[in-house]
C-alpha cells in the first residue's frame, strides 16, 4: 500500500481520537502500540483491524505480520507514526483492535478481583498484569480508570487483552455484583487498614471462591462497598507509614491464593 507521510491525512485523525474515551467509544477500537503489545495480540490469537507501521519497522519485523491480511497493513512514516502514538518515542508500529475483541466475563468466576474507583492507569495496567499471574477469572471495575485507554494497556504488558474485565460507570453496578457474589456463597474479601475485626490476610482461606475488594488511591474502600465484605484482612507493616500504595498491596493478597492452592510454605 502506499505509505502515508503527511500528518493531515484522515487516518491519522482516527487514530489519533482513540486516544481518549469518546473516540473508542465511537470507533469501537481501542489503540495497540509497540512491539511487544503487538507480539502478544497476535500470541493471544486476536487479528487487529489495522497495523500501522514505519517501513523501518517492516523491515525488522514484517515476519511477525505473515498471515495479516494485505489491506490490514498500512506502512506510514515516521513523523505520521509520532502524530499516532501516544508515547514520546514510537519504536515503530502501532495497531488497531476491535474492543468486541476482548475476551468476555463469564459470570461469577471462583477469583474476582474488584476495583472502586481506582485512577491512575499505571496502577490498573500494574494490576491486571498481577492479577493475570496470580489466576484471577474476572476483573469488576466500579468507576475509575478505562482499562481500554493506551496507558493502561502499556502498563499492563499486554495483561488487559487476556483478562476479562466488565467496567460500569459508578460503584454502584460494582455494589450489585458484590451481593449477588456473596449470595452465591463466595468469600468477599475487603482489604482495610489494621482494624477491629481484621486478620492478617494469610490467615484467611483463599482457596475459597473469593471476590477480592480494593479501594481508589487517595480515599480507599468506600465505606458502602466495605459494608457489604464477609472478611476483611490487613497487610501487617510497619507504622512508619500509614498505608500501602494498591498496587503494591494487591501482589501478596492475589499470589496468596495461588500460594496456598499450590501447597507453599510461607517461607517459599
Amino acid at each position: 500500500m502506499e505509505l502515508i507521510t503527511s500528518r493531515r491525512n484522515p487516518l491519522v485523525g482516527r487514530l489519533r481520537a482513540l486516544h481518549q474515551p469518546k473516540g473508542r467509544r465511537e470507533q469501537g477500537l481501542l489503540l495497540v502500540e509497540g512491539s511487544h503489545q503487538l507480539q502478544e495480540l497476535l500470541r493471544l490469537g486476536l487479528l487487529p483491524e489495522q497495523v500501522l507501521a514505519t517501513p523501518a519497522w517492516l523491515e525488522r519485523n514484517g515476519s511477525l505480520l505473515d498471515g495479516l491480511p494485505e489491506q490490514r497493513l498500512q506502512p506510514a512514516g515516521e513523523a505520521v507514526l509520532a502524530a499516532v502514538a501516544t508515547t514520546e518515542t514510537p519504536d515503530g508500529v502501532v495497531a488497531t483492535l476491535p474492543q468486541e475483541a476482548l475476551p468476555k466475563t463469564k459470570g461469577l468466576g471462583s477469583f474476582v478481583l474488584a476495583l472502586d474507583q481506582l485512577q491512575d492507569p499505571g496502577n490498573l495496567g500494574t494490576l491486571m498484569r498481577t492479577a493475570l499471574a496470580a489466576g484471577v477469572d474476572d476483573l469488576w471495575l466500579g468507576g475509575g480508570a478505562d482499562p481500554c485507554q493506551p496507558k493502561v494497556l502499556r502498563a499492563s504488558a499486554g495483561a488487559a487483552l487476556a483478562l476479562p474485565h466488565r467496567r460500569d460507570p459508578d460503584r454502584r453496578g460494582l455494589a450489585e455484583r458484590l451481593e449477588q457474589a456473596r449470595a452465591a456463597g463466595h468469600h468477599v474479601v475487603a482489604t482495610l487498614v489494621d482494624q477491629a475485626g481484621t486478620v492478617p490476610y494469610w490467615e484467611l482461606d483463599w482457596t475459597r471462591p473469593t471476590v477480592l475488594l480494593l479501594g481508589n488511591e487517595g480515599a480507599g474502600l468506600h465505606p458502602e462497598l466495605a459494608a457489604l465484605a464477609s472478611h476483611r484482612v490487613t497487610i501487617p507493616h510497619s507504622t512508619a507509614v500509614e498505608s500501602l500504595n494498591v498496587g503494591v498491596a494487591a501482589a501478596p493478597l492475589l499470589l496468596e491464593r495461588w500460594r496456598q492452592q499450590h501447597n507453599f510454605g510461607l517461607g517459599s
